[in-house]
Formats: C-alpha cells, structure tokens, sequence
C-alpha cells in the first residue's frame, strides 16, 4: 500500500466488519474475532486502494470466578470493549456463563503444573531483544548461520513458544519446525546452549496435548533419549577426571565441573520435561521403556539438584503404575536410591517420593528392600509431619502386613504417634489407614506391649465399647491373643465384654467381643461366674443351632465354648445345658468347614478332661465315633485334635478302648492291603522282596503253610483274635520275626485318607489276621 505523506489530499478510511464471539480454549477469557477493511479515498472520496486483515482480541477476565456475576461482568466488558456491540451483550452474557461453570481440562492442568522457572530463558542466553510473530521467518534464517546466531534464533522462537497465545500460530510455520528439529539433530554435541533452547521450544508444544502428534513427528522424543543417554556417560567421564586431579587442580577443576554441570542439569529437566509429557500416551511411553528409560531415570537419582530429582522421581511414579516398569525398578534397585531422599526439606519432592514408595509397597520384594534400606524408622518419623503422614501411614501399613517386619516397629516412634493420633480422635470417625495400621501392630506382642502401656488398654476399650467401634475391637481382640502381662490387664474389662454378647448388640461388634473373650485362657479368670452372672449359656445355645446366625458368629461361639470348657464346673453346665448334642448337630451340618470340625473336636477335647463331662461325652453322645471317623481326616490339625481326644476315651473307658484300637487297626489294615494289592511283585521292580542269593524272603511255597506265622505267642493267639502286642508291633514297624511287612516301611507313609463320612460308623468287628489276608 503507498504510504501518505503530510499534506497528501487522500486520506485512509477503516471499518471494523464481522465482529464474532468465542472463549479461549484455555483460560478465562473471551477471543473475539474481526476483521479491518482500510481503503484509501482519493480527492473526490472514491476508494484507491484498499485492503483486508483478520485480527482478533482476546479479553482476559481475572475476576471471573464461582460467586461472579455475569449479568454486572457483561454489561462492564460491552462497554469497554468498542469492538463489541451492545446488541452481543446476551451472547457476551452466556459466553462468561460457559466459562464460569467449564471445567479445567487436562491441558490447563499441565499448563499449571509446569513451574515458572521451566519457561525462563536458559541462564547465560538471555536477549535483551524482544521477539515479534511477524518476524518469525527471519528467526528461522538466523538457524542456518554459526551456533551463536542459530542459539539466538532459538532464543528469539523461544521467546514466542512460551505464551501459550502464540503456538497456534507457529505451528503454520512448519518450515520452523523443520529447521529446529534438523539443527538439534546436527548440533546438539556441539553446544548445550544450543541443544537446551531448541528443546525448550519443543517442550512449550508439548505442554498441550493437541500439540503432541506435531512434536513426535519430527522424533524429538527419540532423539531426546539418546542426548540424555550421552549426556549420563558424560557426567561419569567428568566424575572419573575429577578423581584422578591432584590436590592443587582439584579446586580448579571443581569449579569448572559445577558450571558443567548445572548447564547438563538444565539440559536433562527441559529434556525430561519433554519426554514427561509425550508418556500422556501409553504406547510412547512402551517406546521409552524399550529405550531403557526407567534405568537412566534411576541413574539421576544420584544427583543433588531437588528440581531434577522432582522431575524423576514424578517420572518414576507414573511409571511405576505397569508392572514391567516397577520389575525394572526392582532389578536397578531404584528403592535404595529413593531412601535417600526420606526425609528432605523439599516438601512437593518429599511428597512425590513417598508416593512413589507408595507405589512400590505394595510388591512384597520391594517392601522387604524398604526394610533393609532403613526405610522403616525414615517414614515412621514423618507420621509428625501432618503434611505426610497420609502417605506415611499407608506405606508403614503395606509393611505391617509382613509377619517378618512388624516386631521392627516396636524399635521406632511409631507406636507412641500412632496411640497420640487414636487419642486425639475423640469421639470423631478415625482414619481407616490408622486403624488398619494399629490393628496389623497389634498382633506382634512386643507392639502389644508398647500399646497397653500406661491407660492404652483400658482407653482403646472406653472408646470401642462406647461407640461400637467394631475396628478398635478388633485392634483390641489382637492385643488379647498375647501370654503374659498384657493378656492380664483384660482382667478388668471382662464385663465390659461379657455385658456386649447379646441379641440386641451390632453381629460384628458381638463378634469381636467374643474373639476377645475366647483369647483370655487367664487362670484366675472364674469364668463360670462370668457365664452365671451375663447369663452368657442360654445365648450360646440358641447360636449353635445352624442358621441361626452368620457363620462368623456361630464359628466365634464354638471358639468361646472351647475357652471356657477348661473350666471343670463352667464344662459341666454346658454340659448339663444339652451344649454336647447341639455340638454334634453343628458338625454334621458343617463337616465339610475344617475351621468348624476342628473347633467342635477341641471342645470334645478339652471336655474328656473333666470327670462331670467326660461321662456325658462318652456315654451319652454319639461324640467318641464322631472322633474315630475324623481320625484319619485328611486336615493334620483335625487328625492332631482327634487322636490326642481319642487316647484319653481310650485310657478312661475300656470298651471305647477296644473300639478304638479295633478301628485304628482295621484302618492301617485297609492301607496295607491296598498297597501290596497295587505293587507288581516281578524281580525287576521289587527287588527289596528277595535276599542277596536271589531267595525270595517268602519263599516258593504257599504262604499260609509257613509254620512260623503261626507260632503260640505271635500274630495270631489260639482264639483267633489279634493280640495287643500285634498292634503295638505293627505301630512300630516290628511285625514278627520274618521281617516281611517291616521291611516296606509303608505304614506311616500311606498316603491321604479318604474324605470325611456323612454319618458316623457305628459297628465295630474282631476278626483274625489270617480271616483279613484272605480277600
């Protein structure tokens, strides 16, 4: 367009046309699009020449917020913005509405969470010139001069890249970008300064996630790995020459390495910064992890910079959510590096390591690296920094869960802070993750100890008993399982118990209360006092009977009936309250519940003991053939319980004896022909059976015309019954003097019995040896 000099009689017209509305895509503000029509007129007012342009204006609004009012706000922006008619002032009105009410997308969260310092020009090259958008094709020539002028260029593109305003409008320019990204890739080991700008330009793009696709086209992702990668091998080498320089170059030398390294850090935050924001897709980030990223991330963990080790710990935590990534942190064994930074004074790295840790813990292998490294009295300590102790909690949970680690805890504070955090609580809901903390504590005795110290005990059980808190019971039920001093302060809370088993109380909190009570095997606990004076025997009756209640309960009810039976005088009025057969009938309804079978057979087991029971056990119920068919139950725990009940019935009741003996006997019988029924008797495949000259130990005759079977006083007596010594010989392996049986060594070696019956076998048979061999 010619320009009009002073006096010219043709002068310029302008004329703002097509005025339309819009809302920034990412902050509260409105883009209002128009366009300038200037003409020229000449002498006579007719137009010369004349001209278009698209402009636009963008009106920040600062004060738009929740409790804004947008009617008084649009009135105000119509007034003072001329562009705007007042015929828009609806539109403006519904415009500020949207934004009032849109939510932060996950752009404007990046944008947020990338810190001021990331968009700052690299300190040593910053311009006192200003950059301008029209000028962008001459920055671009300025890349194809000597580096000084190509870290210029980059300087000035940066300048740009970093208002968010711009980047829309760069990425027209894709000859920029090309020449960016071919510079980097050629000069990158020629200068730092250099490689940091570009790179910098590149990650203000990737900032946005619209932007992504632009940067991974020209494979800055890549190309960044591979400059991190050599920048680390750079780092050794400087750290190995420091080393080697004597005592008078050292402090030189020194000085010259702080200045390179903290251009390389500068260079290693932009560059992860970058690559931080491409992982937003899950298969760029699978490209990462085959390029080794968690073992350079690792690497840096060594460094001393807090904002670099922010950027890599952050890196880690996203990370660390795959499998694969957290199996590459336990091989690089990344745990130990992290300890180091527990505690710090940088409260966000701080924050973001424990969450990374966090992460990690709930891998058995790494909790136990957690322990070693010393983690443990680390984050115990933080639990006084109301800032972590979330994250402090839920971590020294995960640990608590290993049986290995929770005696450590008692070497720590953490006990008494978590006792002071319970207290605090009053009457208010507590922390899931504190309660689950102190119920995991709590199962160690020396934690134990730790926690009934002082009031412990008799405050956990005021605030359990009077919110029916059924957590702090359970803590409590824990406390309880522990011999010795601490299973004596219940001493005083039974009736606070006691009073709480009833119909009308919470099944769970009952449940609790009765775990508790079942713990205390106290001898100077008068439980039949207890049960007289809660009248506690009608309500484990009326439990017993299946259907009656949740399993949990009724299984809770046995146990307690197992505790209390030790009593001679609490076992006989159970006994006398027709417990025995409700017992029996349980069984037969859950015989295939091994929890349940094993319980029931205690109580069978701790009533034989006493003389007003045993009577009822072994006479009036069909109890001891209940036992001799669970005698040979494939649970060890059940067979245990079942034979050591069986012995005493044996040893107290002759005729139970002879039963008894009679159906172990007719059992390892069973086994033994079993086995010599499936074993193939050729040389080749038992050779046990024949003696160094070939002789078979039985012989080529028919075994039954042996004559040393049948001596008078061996196997068989005159009656044709099996005589006691047979037995005791056959337990013992000793079954005569040919050696033959002993010799296999089966007996105790056969395999599992057979499942439980459903009905008790109640007929028994005496036959002879020789009537059992012949099947």
């Amino acid at each position: 367009m010619d320009s009009l000099q002073a006096g010219d009689p043709r002068y310029l017209k302008r004329r703002v046309k097509g005025c339309t509305l819009e809302v920034h895509p990412t902050e509260r503000a409105l883009v209002v699009q128009y366009e300038v029509e200037a003409t020229v007129l000449g002498e006579l007012g007719n137009p010369m020449i004349g001209e278009r342009k698209e402009c636009q204006k963008i009106i920040r609004l600062k004060s738009l917020n929740a409790h804004t009012d947008t009617s008084s706000l649009a009135r105000k922006v119509v007034e003072e913005c001329r562009l705007i008619q007042s015929s828009k002032l609806h539109e403006v009105e519904q415009l500020l509405f949207y934004l009032q009410n849109r939510k932060q997308s996950n752009d404007i969260q990046e944008k947020k969470c990338i810190s001021s310092r990331d968009f700052t020009p690299y300190t040593g090259v910053e311009l006192d010139e200003v950059a301008n958008i029209n000028s962008i094709d001459e920055y671009v020539d300025l890349l194809y001069e000597d580096i000084q002028e190509k870290i210029r260029g980059a300087t000035l593109i940066f300048q740009l890249a970093r208002n968010p305003d711009n980047l829309e409008e760069l990425t027209q320019k894709e000859a920029a970008f090309g020449a960016l990204a071919r510079v980097l890739r050629e000069d990158w080991k020629q200068s730092v300064d250099l490689a940091t700008t570009i790179i910098s330009v590149f990650f203000c793009f990737s900032s946005f996630s619209q932007f992504h696709g632009l940067v991974s086209n020209f494979k800055i992702g890549a190309l960044c790995m591979n400059i991190i990668e050599h920048e680390l091998k750079r780092y050794d080498l400087w750290q190995d020459e420091l080393q080697d320089k004597k005592k008078k170059e050292h402090e030189k030398s020194f000085r010259k390495y702080q200045s390179l390294l903290t251009k390389q850090e500068q260079l290693l935050r932009v560059a992860l910064s970058l690559l931080l924001n491409l992982a937003e897709d899950t298969r760029t980030e699978l490209k990462m992890r085959n390029k080794n990223i968690v073992h350079t991330l690792v690497k840096i963990l060594d460094r001393e910079d807090e904002e670099l080790l922010l950027l890599v710990v952050s890196f880690l935590k996203k990370l660390s959510i795959f499998l694969e990534n957290k199996n590459d942190m336990a091989e690089t064994l990344a745990v130990e590096k992290l300890a180091r930074l527990v505690p710090c004074h940088h409260q966000e790295l701080l924050s973001t390591n424990l969450r990374l840790l966090l992460n990690l813990s709930f891998d058995t292998t790494l909790r136990s690296q957690m322990v070693q490294t010393g983690l443990l009295p680390k984050v115990s300590s933080l639990l006084a920094d109301e800032a972590q102790r979330q994250l402090s909690m839920c971590i020294l949970y995960h640990i608590s869960m290993d049986d290995r680690f929770k005696s450590m805890f008692a070497d720590t504070d953490c006990i008494p802070q978590l006792m002071k955090m319970v207290f605090d609580c009053g009457e208010e809901t507590m922390d899931v993750e504190l309660i689950s903390l102190c119920i995991n504590l709590a199962a160690n005795k020396s934690n134990s100890k730790l926690i009934c110290e002082g009031n412990g005990l008799k405050m956990l059980m005021k605030r359990a008993v009077k919110l029916k808190d059924v957590l702090v019971m359970k803590m409590i039920r824990n406390l309880s399982q522990h011999n010795g001093h601490t299973k004596s302060l219940f001493l005083e809370h039974v009736g606070d118990l006691a009073a709480h088993i009833s119909e009308e109380e919470p099944e769970e909190f009952v449940i609790e209360c009765l775990g508790t009570l079942a713990n205390l095997t106290i001898p100077d606990l008068d439980w039949a006092l207890v049960l007289k004076e809660y009248n506690l025997v009608p309500y484990l009756n009326d439990r017993l009977k299946p259907g009656s209640a949740e399993d949990d309960l009724i299984l809770e009810v046995v146990i307690m009936i197992g505790t209390v039976s030790m009593d001679d005088s609490c076992a006989a009025m159970l006994a006398k309250s027709g417990l025995v057969p409700a017992l029996i009938e349980l069984l037969n309804a859950r015989q295939e519940d091994d929890e349940f079978v094993c319980q029931i057979v205690y109580v069978f087991y701790q009533m034989v003991f006493h003389k007003a029971t045993r009577d009822v056990i072994v006479k009036d119920t069909l109890a001891p053939a209940y036992l001799i068919d669970l005698m040979h139950d494939n649970n060890a725990e059940i067979r245990k319980v079942c034979n050591n009940t069986l012995d005493i019935i044996a040893e107290l009741d002759e005729e139970w004896g002879k039963k008894i003996q009679n159906e172990k006997f007719r059992w390892y019988n069973c086994r033994w022909l079993e086995m010599v029924e499936n074993r193939p008797l050729d040389e080749a495949t038992e050779p046990f059976l024949y003696g160094e000259d070939e002789e078979s130990f039985i012989g080529d005759g028919d075994i039954l015309e042996r004559p040393d079977l049948f001596y008078s006083d061996g196997i068989v007596s005159a009656d044709g019954a099996f005589s006691p010594e047979f037995y005791t010989g056959f337990q013992d392996g000793e079954l005569g003097a040919t050696g033959y049986m002993s010799r296999y060594g089966c007996l105790p070696s056969v395999g599992s019995s057979p499942g439980r019956p459903l009905q008790p076998r109640i007929g028994f048979f005496s036959e002879s040896l020789f009537s059992d061999l012949c099947y």
